[in-house]
C-alpha cells in the first residue's frame, strides 16, 4: 500500500478496537469527552446521508485540526467532497468547514496523541526527525477546521 492510498480498516484491532470506538462515541454523544473527543458527522459523498465516527480534534496555536491517523478513510473521502460537517459532544453541535493542508504544513499531531494513535504510525513517533515525518505525511490527511 502506498503512502498516498494508506487506509487502515477499523477492524485491524479486532473487537476491542470496534468496542472502544463505539464506547467513545456513546460517551461523547452523552456529553462525556475523553481527551477532547467529539463525534464527527459528515455527509456521505454518494448517498448524502450523515455518517459518524469518533475523533480527537487537535488544537494547536489557537487553530483546530482533524487528523486521520488511519489514512484515507471513508470520513476523509466524504469530507473532501462535503467541505465540512459537524462536531458533536452531548447536545452541543458545531458546524464547520475544512481546508486540507499540504504535507509541509501538517501540525505535530503525534506529540499530543502518541499514546492513543501511535499504533497507526508504523514506528514513527514524536521523536522522529522532521524529514521522516514529511516522508509519511501524504498518508495522514489533515484538515484545518473553521467554525461556520
Amino acid at each position: 500500500m502506498s503512502v498516498e492510498t494508506r487506509h487502515i480498516q477499523p477492524g485491524r484491532f479486532g473487537w476491542l478496537g470496534r468496542m472502544s470506538n463505539g464506547l467513545v462515541a456513546w460517551l461523547t454523544l452523552r456529553g462525556v469527552s475523553l481527551w477532547g473527543s467529539r463525534v464527527l458527522y459528515v455527509r456521505g459523498r454518494t448517498s448524502g446521508k450523515w455518517r459518524s465516527t469518533p475523533v480527537n480534534p487537535l488544537t494547536l496555536e489557537g487553530e483546530r485540526y482533524l487528523v486521520a491517523p488511519r489514512g484515507h478513510t471513508q470520513w476523509v473521502r466524504n469530507i473532501r467532497v462535503a467541505g465540512g460537517g459537524e462536531l458533536r459532544i452531548g447536545r452541543r453541535v458545531e458546524s464547520f468547514t475544512v481546508t486540507e493542508l499540504p504535507d509541509a504544513e501538517k501540525p505535530a499531531y503525534l506529540k499530543k496523541w502518541k499514546f492513543e494513535v501511535g499504533a497507526f504510525f508504523d514506528g514513527v513517533d514524536h521523536t522522529s526527525p522532521d524529514e521522516r515525518l514529511l516522508e509519511i505525511a501524504p498518508g495522514y490527511p489533515v484538515f484545518r477546521v473553521t467554525l461556520a
